[in-house]
């Protein structure tokens, strides 16, 4: 590849500072980074082209010297020079703010901590919708890895000490030749710790989590919707290695109750009530999750009428108010008489005879507009 100017590989004027530079570096070393692009001969000589042009550029001698003599005022710094790299601090700044999330380490330092998150954990609690009403506080028993008492946490034997890892030095890195561009990475052999266990923990056998259970006390509050999730932090599992625990989701789930159906802060239910009680007006007894009320239905009540019972519906999140409970009423006909009910009936009927109500008469005239 033709070597090209190295403000033509930047893609810089040549009066650009060194904000410039740096973000014209990050941009093509993130774009051809050999670890982006493996198998890329292109990629990989894109990126040796623009860290030897900002590593010229970004030293002010070395610009001062290449803008007066291009590429004999450089000379070997400005090609081949690997070790020179690593000697240029502002280049080690920009290296550790391009690639330290990538590689999880900061250049010519210690890897950022090994441990790992612990995983998030989830439950199902089945609640019964008069609970919903009132709120509970159920004691869970949760199955999880704790971390083990006898080390605590450490994986290693009480009493021992870890061992400096041999391949690092105990600096949790190793380094590599990438062409000319040094390049650090955590150490495969202590995973960046820079210590090796070799004295395990008898009861975890090293891992610093054993499986057992906790018990957790949570509260549910009133007006709890059916597949609400509550997110108890630092309650999932034991993080490795030292790292923080992961979460607890608590999955609500309503039972499905017999006689009502919830709908958002309102219950609904059918209350069936016998024809002569319709007709005459009565009072009946209704069903409510606080318990039985007596409600007075008119006379003449239609199957299909809804009541309100106001406050005995369901609480809303946030609210102390309930929503109310809606009673629909189906008048419910005998299906099996007897004989003096029969002569009962037949006598009323004989007595209504050519009388027609309201209902009976809208519905005659509808079908004489329709059929003539």
């Amino acid at each position: 590849m033709a070597k090209r100017d190295y403000y033509e590989v930047l893609g810089v004027r040549r009066d650009s500072d060194e904000a410039a530079l740096k973000k014209a570096y990050r941009r093509l070393a993130l774009q051809h980074h050999p670890d982006r692009n493996p198998d890329d001969p292109e990629a990989e000589e894109r990126f040796k082209e623009a860290s030897e042009a900002y590593a010229v550029l970004s030293d002010s001698d070395k610009r001062r010297a290449y803008d007066r003599f291009g590429f004999e005022g450089v000379g070997a710094a400005g090609g081949t020079g690997g070790s020179e790299f690593g000697d240029l601090g502002g280049f080690t700044d920009l290296f550790n703010d391009l690639f330290g999330d990538l590689f999880g380490q900061r250049a010519g330092g210690r890897r950022r901590g090994r441990g790992q998150r612990g995983a998030d954990l989830r439950y199902n609690l089945e609640v019964e919708l008069a609970q919903v009403v009132t709120g509970l506080e159920p004691k869970l028993s949760i199955p999880k890895m704790r971390p083990c008492a006898t080390c605590e946490g450490s994986g290693q034997r009480p009493g021992t000490e870890p061992e400096r890892c041999a391949r690092c030095r105990g600096t949790g890195q190793v380094v590599f030749q990438q062409g000319f561009f040094r390049i650090s990475r955590p150490c495969d052999a202590c995973g960046g710790e820079g210590e090796v266990v070799r004295d395990r923990c008898t009861d975890c056998r090293g891992a610093g989590r054993i499986e057992g259970h906790q018990s957790i006390q949570v509260r549910i509050p009133p007006g709890v919707d059916d597949g609400a999730r509550l997110r108890l932090s630092g309650e999932g599992e034991a993080g490795i290695a030292g790292g923080p625990p992961g979460d607890l989701y608590v999955v609500i789930s309503i039972k499905p109750h017999p006689m009502f159906v919830r709908d958002g802060a309102e219950l609904h239910c059918e209350v069936p009530v016998q024809f002569v009680k319709a007709a005459l007006g009565a009072e009946i007894e209704v069903p409510t999750l606080d318990g039985k009320v007596t409600m007075r239905i008119a006379e003449g009540t239609q199957s299909g009428t809804v009541l309100r019972l106001r406050g005995k519906g369901v609480p809303t999140l946030r609210q102390t108010t309930r929503g109310d409970q809606l009673v629909r009423i189906f008048v419910e006909v005998p299906t099996k008489l007897t004989d003096s009910q029969r002569q009962l009936l037949e006598q009323f009927a004989d007595e209504t005879g050519a009388e027609v109500s309201p209902a009976t008469k809208g519905f005659v005239d509808k079908l004489r507009d329709l059929f003539g």
